[in-house]
């Protein structure tokens, strides 16, 4: 990647897109049971548990602008990256105001930042996003998505091996298979081959399995919280995920709560962390 690329990707800053939505039933009723709720978490007129406003919005393009990877193809609302590894790195989310089953929805996306660097796995791009999601007048959720893309070659840790953050006052253990994957990768229409086709995310990403969701594994940790909080109002929570999480192995989901403030982590296989975050209760 040149100086001409990375010059002309400075373009796509401010950048905006405006998409609207209604919180239908049936992504509520399935990512409950996904999650393993044996009736769902929310009727109509209910509130959306969080941060299940990642089930609308969903990007649909047509077939013929499906890239590679299963992406849609560079250069519409994001940059045209010329680099070929993509993943949602981590979001920061303010919750302001419910929102409900049935409600009519506006989100406005704003492409806020577009940095390149270069480290020690090679070349880096990160996207910040801004997504004011707005029901009615009034602003309900605001998130920044941090998005970052990579070199091709092994698909390594983002960060060195940590072990967990903080001493856990809850823990729950998950076992991510190809169909927990696949549904979840169904509901959010995400189509990224990592997530369901094998030997594309081994022979062509140089992953030792198929990779979890980053999104799907901070849902999972906020509902964690949930579980153990069920009354709990979130403020606030952001998540960065640190190394990729695979299906061969057992996630462990872990939090502690300390006043207002929710430390929330998962583990992968080998005890190492995978994905830190953090959550600020009202």
């Amino acid at each position: 990647m040149g100086t001409s690329d990375s010059t002309a990707l400075q373009a796509w800053i401010g950048k905006r897109e405006t998409r609207t939505d209604v919180i239908g039933l049936a992504p509520v009723v399935g990512l409950s049971a996904t999650l393993d709720y044996a009736a769902p978490r929310a009727g109509m007129g209910d509130p959306l548990p969080l941060p299940w406003h990642w089930l609308y919005f969903l990007p649909a393009a047509a077939q013929s602008e499906v890239d590679v990877d299963g992406h849609p193809k560079r250069g519409g609302f994001l940059p045209p990256v010329p680099l070929p590894r993509r993943m949602w790195a981590g979001s920061s989310i303010r919750f302001e105001q419910p929102l409900y089953v049935g409600d009519e929805i506006r989100r406005v996306s704003t492409i806020q930042s577009v940095t390149h660097k270069r480290g020690s796995s090679g070349e880096l791009v990160f996207v910040t996003v801004l997504h004011q999601v707005f029901r009615g007048a009034g602003l309900a959720i605001e998130e920044q998505q941090n998005l970052v893309y990579r070199e091709a070659g092994n698909s390594t840790s983002l960060l060195p091996a940590r072990p967990a953050p903080a001493q856990a006052q809850w823990s729950r253990q998950v076992r991510p298979d190809p169909v927990l994957l696949f549904r979840f990768s169904a509901l959010t229409f995400n189509s990224h081959r990592i997530h369901y086709d094998r030997d594309y995310a081994t022979q062509v990403e140089g992953y030792s399995g198929l990779v979890v969701q980053g999104p799907l594994t901070a849902t999972l940790l906020l509902d964690l919280l949930h579980r153990q909080l069920p009354d709990a109002q979130v403020q606030s929570f952001a998540f960065r995920g640190v190394s990729p999480l695979l299906d061969d192995e057992p996630i462990q989901l872990q939090g502690r709560r300390d006043g207002s403030a929710v430390k929330l982590w998962a583990l992968n296989g080998s005890g190492a962390l995978a994905m830190d975050a953090q959550a600020q209760l009202r």
